[in-house]
């Protein structure tokens, strides 16, 4: 059986830590493959929040792609994907995927992704919305996208980031059928 394929973009967002941890979490699964596409302002993120170079994240993938290759396997129906996660998800990236506005391989990717109706999952990062953000996550919505910002439960009582890192990079996961360790609800009782 071959691995499963899910493609990784990372904007430039705040929320960095999600998408390593993402990467991490992924790469010790062996029956799924990661492509990943990472923005310019994505790289300047990483940069900024987490001290990690380029070449750190791009170890991190099974594959990477340059954001300006809009000619790569990504951007194509006809290479099959298992579905797109997005993390950090910038209002930008967002308003360009809600538009259809396939002016780099991140974008356009999305753009296969929801055209293949295949899962498409954007952790959406900014605070408060504006109604176009509000509006551009409705269209990805009504197209048949996941819009998941990445929010903290406290149900379970988390200890520290990393956990509550862990628990919604879980959840997202779960959200393309990529099924991981983590705390799951159980109940008040």
């Amino acid at each position: 059986m071959s691995a499963r394929r899910l493609v990784v973009g990372i904007s430039g967002a705040t929320g960095a830590i999600h998408a390593v941890r993402m990467l991490q979490v992924l790469r010790a699964q062996t029956d799924v493959e990661t492509h990943l596409v990472v923005s310019a302002s994505g790289v300047l993120n990483i940069r900024h929040e987490l001290d990690m170079s380029r070449q750190e994240i791009h170890a991190l993938a099974d594959h990477v792609y340059s954001v300006r290759d809009v000619g790569a396997a990504l951007a194509s129906g006809g290479f099959h994907t298992d579905g797109m996660i997005v993390v950090p998800c910038s209002m930008r990236t967002l308003a360009a995927i809600a538009h259809g506005l396939s002016d780099n391989l991140l974008t356009r990717a999305a753009d296969v992704t929801l055209k293949e109706r295949r899962r498409l999952v954007l952790m959406v990062r900014e605070t408060p919305f504006n109604l176009a953000h509000l509006r551009n996550m409705t269209a990805v919505t009504e197209m048949g996208g996941i819009v998941f910002p990445p929010l903290p439960a406290f149900y379970y009582r988390p200890s520290s980031i990393e956990e509550m890192v862990d628990h919604t990079v879980a959840k997202a996961l779960d959200l393309v059928g990529i099924k991981v360790a983590g705390p799951e609800w159980t109940g008040t009782i």
